[in-house]
């Protein structure tokens, strides 16, 4: 497949109470009205772990500590290549996300993520989270 736009992307996994957050994307655009990890794409010359704090801050207006890896994934869609890089992060104390940049968040136990509308480079992820909770 030549031809496609690739895309890296960061996202982050946040949890909470045993519950990850999630967003929404908006209903017009790529990928709309299908669920999220919170994040977007790294721009020339920006380190991952810094475009995903910059990402957390526009979409969600909140700060955050970008930790480990937890994946990556390469998906290919109709229209572009994407990588999709994952990183645990812990939100700094007092932050609460609110959505800035989707439709809507939503904290959501692992187990129940894999029945949300998800972009499909995050079905992989999704599978991950609900078989960890259950081990």
């Amino acid at each position: 497949m030549t031809g496609l736009r690739r895309v890296l992307v960061v996202a982050a996994v946040i949890e909470r109470d045993g519950k990850v957050l999630v967003s929404l994307r908006r209903p017009k655009g790529e990928r709309a009205s299908l669920w999220e990890f919170p994040g977007g794409k790294v721009e020339p010359a920006e380190g991952e772990r810094a475009a995903l704090a910059r990402e957390l801050r526009e979409e969600l207006g909140v700060r955050a500590s970008i930790g480990e890896e937890y994946a990556r994934v390469e998906h290919i869609y109709p229209d572009l290549q994407v990588e999709l890089a994952l990183y645990r992060c812990r939100l700094h104390a007092g932050e609460e996300p609110r959505p800035i940049a989707c439709e809507r968040i939503r904290w959501v136990s692992r187990r129940d993520l894999p029945g949300l509308p998800f972009c499909e480079a995050d079905v992989p992820i999704l599978v991950r989270l609900a078989e960890e909770e259950l081990s």
